[in-house]
């Protein structure tokens, strides 16, 4: 067979896959599956099966139409002759079918962050059409995804020196994990994305970062590759979750990453009977000096990583009523170790702690995504979360003009505040 056959082959399957994605049918998609992938996607468009099973309950009417006039003129129904209740069961139905068509496709390996030529995945298209019930089923498949990905990490991390079998096997899980079950999940704290486009090599490293020289402004703090530490414009975030978290003078607070100092400056303001905050970079550090952190009463500075100070403050049997942690250029498995492993001999029983939920924070979905995984992780590791959602004023691109990459696209803030279950 030559290779022009081959791949015609393939560009029919491909099309094949996809009408019958877009048609709903899943009776030819189970046949065509046997041998075919769910997760091609469309040269032209990039759509994945997926995203045409969302696309096509698309309502295809006109503006006229969909206002039940032409020329102006009112109609006893829609201008193709039904009625409004006809066009909504048949909507209604629609969705239906399409969920149907989305749980194959993604019980046979679709996956569920893949962006077509519009940088929109099939949970991004779902949004932006308002079909909430499917896009639901996305968020759902990415949870799933993450939360596989994170434990197979674990996993690989106990299995480190291993023989080549088990870290062959381990390998192959996690491929079978890029499809409904996940990709490979590159997420950090600041800001993650995890469409498969984004988030290569394009993350600083705690190392790297502690060792940068920081451009340090009035209104933000760069690092030497341009990438945004803290801005000026989170301090209406920082102002609520500190009015959560310490609702009266006279407590014990604990921050973990000084930074610009915004939410330090708020918790002094409260009068706190005790107040410690652990700082790593040197420059931050210096310019804490200058600013005279150093010289207030009831503040301790513990200068380095957190990994670090946190064990040395616990063998102090220092308990805090408030904890509040953001650090840079760390992954969600860094705040995870923290919760799960550290805050349990920091946290008085009745304190409360919050952390910058960034997760995400450039996509819906994945923000979405993290928020639900976290809260997850943060049950099984003995922790309840309540959410308060706060909105985010217009970022207009001159927020971002020196900064290498927008690391917040989104309206609202989802503000978590956490406290032992029970």
């Amino acid at each position: 067979m030559e290779l022009s056959d081959l791949t015609s082959d393939t560009d029919l399957e491909t099309q094949q896959i996809l009408l019958a994605a877009s048609q709903h049918d899943t009776s030819q998609l189970r046949i065509l599956l046997r041998t075919g992938s769910a997760s091609v996607q469309d040269p032209e468009t990039g759509y994945t099966p997926l995203h045409s099973a969302i696309a096509a309950c698309k309502p295809s009417l006109s503006p006229e139409q969909d206002s039940g006039k032409v020329n102006g003129h009112e109609l006893n129904g829609l201008a193709d002759g039904t009625s409004l209740d006809e066009r909504q069961g048949t909507e209604d139905d629609e969705i239906r079918n399409a969920a149907k068509t989305m749980k194959l496709l993604l019980e046979n390996g679709a996956i569920w962050n893949d962006v077509d030529k519009n940088n929109e995945t099939p949970g991004c298209l779902a949004l932006r059409l308002g079909f909430e019930e499917l896009y639901t089923i996305m968020v759902d498949a990415g949870v799933r995804a993450e939360i596989l990905l994170n434990r197979l990490e674990e996993y690989e991390a106990l299995a480190d020196g291993s023989d080549e079998d088990e870290e062959a096997a381990v390998d192959s899980k996690k491929e079978e994990a890029g499809s409904e079950n996940g990709s490979p999940s590159k997420s950090n704290v600041q800001a993650q994305d995890v469409a498969s486009e984004l988030k290569v090599n394009t993350e600083p490293n705690s190392e790297d970062y502690l060792r940068s020289n920081l451009q340090i402004q009035n209104d933000s703090i760069l690092d030497e590759s341009r990438n945004g530490v803290m801005m000026a414009w989170e301090s209406g975030i920082m102002k609520h979750t500190a009015d959560l978290l310490v609702p009266k003078a006279g407590l014990r607070v604990l921050n973990i990453g000084h930074g610009m100092g915004i939410i330090d400056s708020i918790l002094q303001a409260k009068s706190p009977m005790a107040h410690h905050i652990i700082e790593a970079h040197p420059d931050i550090l210096a310019h804490m000096r200058r600013d005279g952190w150093y010289e207030k009463a009831n503040v301790t500075i513990h200068e380095g990583r957190w990994q670090d100070a946190v064990p040395k403050i616990i063998d102090q049997s220092l308990l805090f009523d408030a904890i509040y942690f953001d650090t840079f250029a760390e992954d969600y498995k860094a705040l995870r170790d923290f919760f799960s492993d550290q805050l349990i001999g920091l946290l008085e029983d009745s304190g409360k702690w919050s952390f910058f939920n960034g997760l995400g924070a450039d996509r819906q979905i994945c923000y979405d995504v993290y928020a639900k995984v976290v809260e997850m992780d943060l049950f099984e590791a003995g922790f309840d979360t309540e959410w308060k959602t706060v909105p985010v004023p217009d970022l207009g691109e001159a927020t971002w003009r020196d900064v290498k990459r927008r690391y917040w696209m989104l309206n609202s803030y989802r503000l978590p505040i956490c406290s032992f279950t029970g």
